[in-house]
Formats: C-alpha cells, sequence, structure tokens
C-alpha cells in the first residue's frame, strides 16, 4: 500500500520548514522512526522520524526547497499492507478525514485548511491514505546539533547537493558551492570537491562574471567576509542572500512589535564595583567551582528580583481580550547571537532559582544555543528579556520588545571610569542599563522604578536581601 507523509506541525504557530538534507532517497528501505531529513524553520533545525516502514518511492521536496505545513514531503510502499478497494464514492468519515487530516503524535495541532502556499512550485504526488495508527508510532521529534549555516545562497536556481560539513567548510574558505556543482555535476560535493576548487581559484585571478544561475560574484578564499571584495577593482559586484530561516522570523518579529507596542526606552549608569567585587568572591569559593557565576547571572537574580516589585514589566497586552495580563512568574528571556542568527530562549520560572541555579541554566542555554539544539518550544512564551550587549564592548542601545512582552533589559560593557565615590573621585567600575517598555502598559514612573531598583541591587548586591 501507499502512503504519504506530509510536512507536520513542528509547534508555536511555524507554517513552513525548509528541507535541508535528506537522508534516504527513492528506493531506500526504512524501519519506524528512522530519521527521513533534517528540516529547518524559523526557530530550530528538527529531524524528521519515519512514521512507516516500507520502501521509499518518492521524495515531494528537494534539499533546499521550502514547503508549507500539510504539503506532501515524502511517500512510501509499505510492505505486507493490503491497498483499499477503489471506489468512486466517498463516506462521509472518508471526507472528514481529507478536511482534517490525522496529525502526528509530537508535532503540535492539525495544520488549518488553506494553509500558506509553498513558495516554490512542488512536484505533485500521488494522493494515498494514511495507514491507521501510524500516528502512534511516531515519536516527538528533536532538535539536534546545527552546525554553522552555510554561505549565502544564490537568489535563483537549486541548492548544491552537500552535507552541512561540507558548506560550513565552504563558507570558511569563501567557495561558492553552486560553482562547485558545475563541475563534479549531479553527485553529492565532497569536502575533497570544495579543498580543490579553493585551491584552483587561488592560485588565479577570481572570475569577473558568475554563471547566469547566480546572481552573486565569487569571492576570493582569502576573504569570505560579505563585506569583502567580491570582484576585481571596478566591478560593481552584489550578493544576494534568500530572506529565510531565522533571519526571517527575526525581522517579521521585529517589525510586529516595533508598530505595535509604543516604546520607551530609560538609561542608568551604575557602580557595579561592588557586585564585579562579590564575583570575584564567589569564584574563589571552591565550593562553586562547578558553577559559572559572572555579571550576567547576578544581573538576571536581581531583574526577577525587581520584577516583583514592579509587576507591569511582567505583564501582557492582550488586546482580544482587553486586559492586561500580569504574570505571577517569570519566564525570562535570553537574548543570544549564534551562527543561524538571534535567538531568545527562555529559562522557565527564573524567579524560583537561586544564584547557582540561575548560574546553571545560564550556561546551559548558552551551550544549548550555540550548537543549535534549542527548540522551538524553548523559545515561546518569554514574560521579560535580557540582552547583554556589553560582551561587543557596546555601553548602552534601545532594544526592541520581542513580541508580546512589556519589558527588555539591555546590559552595557563594564567599564572603569573616574566617578564620585564617598566625596572623592575614584576609578570604578561602571556599567549602563537601558530598559525598553511597552508605554501602553508601563508608565514612565513604574519603568524608572524598576531600572532603579535594579541598579540598587547591582550597587550594593547586599540589598537583595531587603526584597
Amino acid at each position: 500500500m501507499n502512503a504519504e507523509f506530509r510536512l507536520p506541525d513542528l509547534g508555536e504557530g511555524l507554517t513552513e520548514a525548509e528541507v535541508l538534507q535528506w537522508l534516504v532517497k527513492p528506493g531506500d528501505t526504512v524501519t519506524l522512526n528512522q530519521t527521513l531529513a533534517e528540516v529547518e524553520t524559523a526557530k530550530a533545525v528538527v529531524e524528521l522520524p519515519s512514521p512507516y516502514e516500507g520502501t521509499v518511492t518518492s521524495l515531494h521536496a528537494d534539499a533546499g526547497e521550502t514547503i508549507a505545513v500539510g504539503a506532501p514531503l515524502i511517500a512510501f510502499d509499505i510492505a505486507g499492507a493490503e491497498p483499499e478497494a477503489p471506489s468512486t464514492q466517498k463516506s462521509d468519515q472518508e471526507e472528514a478525514g481529507e478536511k482534517a487530516q490525522p496529525n502526528l503524535v509530537g508535532y503540535g495541532a492539525a495544520p488549518a485548511a488553506g494553509g500558506r502556499p509553498a513558495r516554490r512550485a512542488r512536484r505533485s504526488g500521488t494522493a494515498s491514505t494514511v495507514a491507521a495508527g501510524a500516528e502512534a508510532a511516531v515519536i516527538e521529534a528533536a532538535p539536534h546539533d546545527a552546525l554553522p549555516p552555510a554561505a549565502a545562497e544564490p537568489a535563483v536556481g537549486e541548492r548544491p547537493r552537500s552535507t552541512p560539513p561540507v558548506r560550513a567548510h565552504a563558507k570558511r574558505l569563501g567557495v561558492d558551492l553552486v560553482l562547485v556543482a558545475a563541475e563534479v555535476g549531479d553527485r553529492v560535493i565532497t569536502r575533497a570537491d570544495v579543498d580543490s576548487y579553493a585551491e584552483r581559484v587561488g592560485a588565479s585571478a577570481p572570475p569577473t562574471e558568475a554563471p547566469a544561475e547566480t546572481a552573486s560574484a565569487e569571492p576570493a578564499p582569502a576573504a569570505p567576509s560579505s563585506a569583502a571584495p567580491l570582484a576585481p577593482a571596478g566591478d560593481r559586484a552584489q550578493t544576494r542572500i534568500p530572506i529565510k530561516g531565522v533571519r526571517k522570523h527575526t525581522a517579521q518579529a521585529m517589525v510586529q512589535s516595533a508598530f505595535t507596542a509604543p516604546h520607551v526606552t530609560t538609561f542608568h549608569t551604575v557602580d557595579v564595583t561592588a557586585t564585579m567585587e562579590l564575583i570575584e568572591q564567589l569564584r574563589a569559593d571552591r565550593s562553586l567551582a562547578d558553577h559559572r557565576i559572572g555579571p550576567l547571572v547576578l544581573i538576571a537574580k536581581a531583574v526577577c528580583l525587581a520584577l516583583g516589585r514592579n509587576p507591569s514589566l511582567n505583564a501582557t497586552w492582550d488586546e482580544p481580550a482587553g486586559e492586561i495580563v500580569e504574570n505571577h512568574y517569570v519566564d525570562l528571556g535570553i537574548a543570544a547571537a549564534t551562527e543561524r542568527g538571534l535567538i531568545v530562549p527562555i529559562i522557565r520560572d527564573a524567579e524560583r532559582l537561586s544564584l547557582t541555579g540561575m548560574a546553571d541554566a545560564l550556561t546551559q542555554l548558552t551551550q544549548t544555543a550555540r550548537s543549535g539544539r534549542t527548540s522551538p518550544a524553548e523559545l515561546a512564551g518569554g514574560t521579560f528579556s535580557i540582552t547583554n550587549i556589553g560582551v561587543f564592548g557596546i555601553d548602552a542601545g534601545t532594544p526592541i520588545l520581542p513580541p508580546g512582552q512589556s519589558g527588555i533589559l539591555a546590559v552595557g560593557a563594564v567599564r572603569r571610569q573616574p566617578w564620585e565615590h564617598r566625596g572623592e573621585i575614584a576609578l570604578r567600575q561602571m556599567m549602563t542599563l537601558s530598559v525598553s517598555f511597552d508605554h501602553r502598559l508601563v508608565d514612565g514612573a513604574e519603568g524608572a522604578r524598576f531600572l532603579k531598583d535594579v541598579a540598587d541591587l547591582l550597587e550594593q548586591p547586599g540589598r537583595a536581601m531587603l526584597f
């Protein structure tokens, strides 16, 4: 019997995904739960397990193609299953099943009818009946280690066939896989192919024109940065990068937030000398050697304490209900810059964590984000966020609110500066805090009180005993 597997709903309202690579091909025999493909949503890289045991008959999407939730993905021939007798009449139950396809366990709600169409044309597949009970056999798709993304893809043309490690290697060398594919043909590009091409290009001048199917010029291996010259002097070259994945999701979220919530940003420069001295003491404590306690840990703890006294910055504006929802818990978002782009994973119930618990949660969050294993569920539902721009040497900024949140704190760099201390000028360790808030929920006075509470805790960490 033929069975068709459609792209499942991967959760969190995601409507489409890009097929990164296929791990099977037509003619392969697959087992239940065997990984079929890697797909990238706007938030995470996900492995798709097989809901059937049988033989792959066809693939309905190519690597690099973006398809909508509910679109045909792969077809199987299930051995031992009896095909249904042909009939021109459909029962009420069958018609209802076509209107609402059965959903697979672990993949969220079934997609609504009339979903968003795919951006590229798909090969049509034969309609088939989903085997009864197949959804009970499918485990939840889990994100996996995602390697650094490939070099900027051409705006036109099909994505070359290669694996993520090869794409990452090509990006480091500044090699366009489209040009490598033109030499090796239809087979999968290997690391050796990339190295061979890089050696040849490095021994001669870069080409002045790209092939007709790409809109970018070939960069020299020594200059992988998109800001480096892409063509000989005198040529006005361009690189076109498709807007997709994390970048597309971030852009949509920021536009939604910027044009929905009226933003206000307040700044405050804080003497954090006492906090930095406390951190040195904690790091010297051998009993805490297994916990990485840094400035962000104490700042996150201070934020949770300050939100308890200023609940409007931990609230949500519910427009349909005409209500302001004050949350009595803190799901703390921590902005993280990764190879895939900016993501904001969440520490659930952060207000309940001790200082060491907060340190461990931040360490785990950072490691998971950098390895690409952050799941869509871990990126949704935050109530307040922190972005640490100080790691880039930046003092202050005006962060944009994540959609649905009423506050976000930007943490600047710690700098030694002359400052008034106990009636004298002394070199002190200073930091600038910037809090942006939704002026629909938070008045200026409330925003200022919250920022002052955080500042007080960082200037005198012992004040936490009063909270």
